[in-house]
């Protein structure tokens, strides 16, 4: 299986490499996630549910980083058993871009599946795999909000033009929004 894709992030690209190298963060965002534990520099052990069509299990497994080049990419290699289930093996080409407003998160993989899990269909598994990297990204962008703050407005920023600012001050000193907005 092969898949690749990108989002925009509202957050610089430290903020988004730190974010990635955190597994608290990490667990937060992974769907099924139950735990990530270190286990050497750059190593962690997971345990995870994942479910494919009628297949079920509880998978554990590990994930190691190599290639690092700090804050701009590494790639992750994981390696995960689900017992009778059966087993996924692969590895993430993870990229951080810096762009005008944040930066953008890039990953190319590949994986293979064996087992029970790999007999209900290609189709299957690659749609199970989409929805799985739609929701980390989905989580992962909710996370960076709630670290970071939610992306600036549009819009001025001075005090004396109006801005939110203004409105905030005015708020503060127990004017109403309008009052704000008009000089004293």
């Amino acid at each position: 299986m092969e898949m690749q894709g990108s989002r925009p992030l509202a957050v610089t690209q430290q903020q988004a490499w730190e974010s990635l190298n955190d597994p608290k963060v990490l667990k937060a965002c992974i769907p099924g996630c139950d735990s990530i534990e270190a286990t050497g520099d750059n190593a962690w052990a997971i345990t995870m549910a994942l479910k494919v069509g009628p297949v079920s299990a509880k998978f554990k497994g590990n994930i190691a980083l190599s290639d690092i080049e700090p804050p701009r990419s590494y790639t992750l290699g994981f390696e995960g058993s689900g017992g009778p289930a059966g087993f996924g093996k692969g590895s993430a080409k993870v990229t951080l871009t810096p762009l005008d407003a944040g930066c953008e998160l890039a990953y190319s993989a590949s994986a293979s599946v064996g087992g029970k899990i790999a007999q209900v269909g290609q189709r299957l598994i690659d749609g199970v795999a989409k929805s799985m990297a739609e929701k980390f990204f989905t989580r992962f962008d909710e996370e960076m909000q709630r670290r970071f703050g939610p992306p600036p407005e549009h819009g001025s920023e001075e005090p004396g033009e109006g801005g939110t600012l203004k409105k905030l001050w005015g708020k503060l000193k127990g004017a109403s929004p309008q009052d704000a907005a008009t000089p004293d």
